[in-house]
């Protein structure tokens, strides 16, 4: 495998379709871990890998994977390294870009290529209390 990416992914599970991955990026203290203590807290969420995951293509599809040493661990800034109910491979549906400043309110279609594969992108700031939900949904309708 690759060089591990500096992101976050969370996966959902959808009925008929299996588990959906999203990997979330953005800068140092962003709230990508925070998105994701959030999201596995909402239901239907489990982490698949934090700071750090492995990302390849395969069959023209983009899966991740948690690097050994952080496998169902996640940080809590101010608190420390939890355990957490982890998946150890997910196919990647959506990326989400965190940042800190406003966000557009009705920005066009995106995309980022991870690893040779396209996948639709979508920028929010990850510590709005609504990030959960947006994630939720946009993973939803893919």
């Amino acid at each position: 495998m690759n060089q591990p990416l500096h992101a976050t992914v969370a996966a959902r599970w959808t009925p008929g379709r299996g588990w959906r991955g999203v990997l979330i990026t953005g800068p140092s203290g962003a709230g990508k871990s925070d998105l994701a203590l959030r999201l596995t807290g909402h239901g239907g969420w489990r982490l698949v890998a934090d700071d750090y995951a492995h990302v390849f293509a395969s069959g023209g599809a983009l899966y991740a994977a948690p690097p050994d040493a952080l496998a169902g661990k996640i940080e809590a800034r101010g608190v420390g390294i939890l355990a957490a109910c982890a998946l150890d491979l997910v196919r990647l549906v959506l990326a989400v870009e965190l940042t800190g400043e406003a966000v557009e309110r009705l920005p066009d279609a995106a995309s980022r290529v991870v690893a040779g594969v396209t996948l639709p992108v979508v920028r929010l700031n990850g510590l709005e209390p609504s990030a959960v939900q947006k994630v939720t949904r946009l993973t939803s309708a893919l």
